[in-house]
């Protein structure tokens, strides 16, 4: 598998591996219905995103985003999804590796939705450990909803 640079042109496809409203807001925190592939397009053209596909062959398998802090100094991976067919065969770890080994930071963060149980056991197997009780809850502060953080060093 291989990570690129993630073409806009997919947006509907990425959209599309959300299979109900839960999914979604697990995901990206979407409550409307279906994520929009305008608004997964919208994604990877924001500020200090790096929008990427890990592809099988000529296959996308999955979509995450890394985010780049430089005022804070630390890189944040988001929007991670794998493709429902593909889900249960390491490649959310191979995607977590991928984006991890490409950070500009040394310190790595993610947030999680509590309710993703999946996400947490593939983020633990790659080695992302829970932040301080104090950190969580002040990053937490402006969040819409009280998200587990991870933090791995590389």
């Amino acid at each position: 598998m291989q990570l690129r640079p993630f073409p806009v042109d997919l947006a509907a496809t990425v959209a599309g591996w959300a299979t109900s409203p839960k999914e979604a807001a697990m995901w990206c925190g979407h409550t409307d219905g279906p994520v929009p592939a305008e608004k997964v397009a919208g994604w990877a053209t924001g500020d200090d995103v790096q929008p990427f596909g890990l592809y099988d062959g000529d296959d996308l398998v999955a979509y995450g985003e890394l985010w780049s802090d430089e005022e804070e100094a630390e890189s944040e991976l988001a929007r991670l999804i794998v493709d429902p067919r593909r889900r249960g065969q390491g490649v959310g770890q191979r995607l977590v590796a991928e984006l991890t080994a490409r950070a500009t930071y040394p310190e790595v963060l993610l947030r999680v939705h509590p309710d993703n149980q999946a996400a947490l056991r593939c983020y633990a197997a790659a080695r992302f450990s829970r932040v301080s009780a104090e950190q969580e809850a002040e990053w937490n502060a402006p969040q819409p909803v009280p998200y587990v953080w991870l933090a791995r060093t590389r």
